[in-house]
């Protein structure tokens, strides 16, 4: 190896997610997610429970006529949403790595802020499965929700 090549610096997630965890602010934690600084994803804590917020944005749109949110930036949104949902109440010291995905879109997103929320519905110690709502407006309206399985390490 020489000289001018370096590897690269390890990330210290555990650290990242125990300093967010204690501030209760998510901000660095999501810098460290270049997809979720692209869609402006943004989360908020209530006691126990993590909500996603994924703010109205031009870029995020498929189709403009309607406007519609690209489904493909709904998926992303409640994938990275999981992700930190298992980082977080996990203290994982790796990022889980994603399994399988499953999305059931139920209406048009709009253009206008998308909310998450996330279930663990099992976990084991190799695996982990994630349950995903995702809504606008109103919770009981939502606009399509998910399953995924994770590998934990």
């Amino acid at each position: 190896m020489s000289d001018s090549v370096k590897p690269a610096k390890e990330l210290d997630v555990q650290g990242i997610v125990k300093r967010a965890t204690e501030l209760n602010d998510f901000s660095h934690l999501l810098e460290h997610v270049p997809y979720a600084k692209f869609i402006g994803m943004a989360v908020e804590r209530f006691g126990d429970e993590l909500v996603f917020r994924m703010p109205a944005n031009d870029n995020n749109l498929g189709n403009p006529v309607l406007p519609a949110i690209h489904g493909g930036v709904i998926a992303g949104f409640m994938e990275m949403s999981a992700i930190v949902q298992l980082m977080v109440f996990m203290q994982t010291s790796k990022v889980p790595k994603i399994v399988d995905f499953s999305i059931d879109y139920l209406r048009a997103g709009y253009h206008k802020d998308s909310f998450a929320e996330c279930r663990i519905t099992r976990q084991g110690r190799r695996v982990a499965n994630v349950s995903i709502n995702c809504w606008q407006t109103n919770r009981k309206q939502l606009i399509a929700t998910a399953r995924a399985h994770f590998l934990i390490e």
